[in-house]
């Protein structure tokens, strides 16, 4: 079996079990788990699954039944870069909105702890680990819980969040095609995603090469909302042009 075979059957094995582990890839092609390793990471880096701990997911749909600390390491490392450079763009006393999305998580935990900043959110994650710093003043929306994804939703969020006024939105989002805009897998979150939109001065899209010509469920808006895409790769001629078009600027 030669190594795109293998890989062809990686594939296959993850549609039929969303999941696949290096140790019984390893044992299943009889080639060492470094071999597996470098096989996940090249389909990683083609988009085609995502890797966690120990193996891989399939790099879009399943992404929808992961939990959070799955999701957190589905495309860490992509995920931690762009949260550094997003961090980049955080000045001292802004106030931040921040939408729940492991990326959105990760991008927090970036922002210089010195600080002082105001921080809006309906992630109960972000809130809980902001309010452990002095320097941040915290506002988590209330509403409707989530408790599997840890995010507040519903009418009582949007509610609140018109009561305030953002410097910056931070978005997280799970899929942007030209033709569906920011997209989303809960559409009891899409009135929160517009309300922050809508409350802020500058939307700043935080997205990996996996979120890109997909579209999930529900639409948060169109694409020339974002004032800023942070991503990890460079995206197609189509996309870029389509993004350049509506007035984003693109930072990879």
């Amino acid at each position: 079996m030669t190594a795109e075979q293998r890989k062809q059957k990686i594939l296959d094995l993850l549609k039929e079990n969303d999941t696949v582990r290096v140790s019984n890839l390893s044992r299943l092609f009889g080639v060492s788990e470094v071999t597996v390793r470098a096989y996940l990471e090249d389909m990683e880096g083609k988009g085609l699954l995502s890797r966690i701990h120990g193996g891989a997911v399939s790099s879009y749909k399943p992404y929808y039944s992961m939990n959070l600390n799955q999701r957190l390491e589905a495309n860490q490392k992509a995920k931690v870069a762009i949260a550094e450079r997003v961090a980049d763009l955080i000045q001292p006393n802004d106030t931040v909105m921040l939408n729940a999305g492991t990326t959105t998580l990760l991008v927090f935990r970036r922002f210089p702890v010195s600080y002082n900043l105001n921080i809006v959110t309906n992630s109960i994650s972000i809130a809980l680990e902001a309010s452990g710093n002095p320097n941040y003043n915290v506002i988590l929306v209330g509403g409707a819980v989530n408790t599997k994804y840890q995010f507040t939703h519903g009418n009582d969020a949007v509610t609140q969040l018109k009561k305030y006024h953002a410097d910056k939105l931070i978005l997280s989002v799970d899929g942007i095609s030209p033709t569906q805009g920011y997209t989303t897998y809960y559409n009891a979150e899409v009135s929160v995603d517009a309300a922050m939109i809508e409350q802020s001065d500058r939307c700043i899209v935080a997205a990996d090469h996996s979120k890109f010509g997909h579209s999930a469920l529900a639409k948060i808006s169109d694409l020339s909302v974002a004032d800023y895409i942070v991503t990890n790769d460079r995206l197609s001629t189509e996309l870029l042009e389509e993004l350049t078009a509506a007035g984003v600027t693109v930072l990879v």
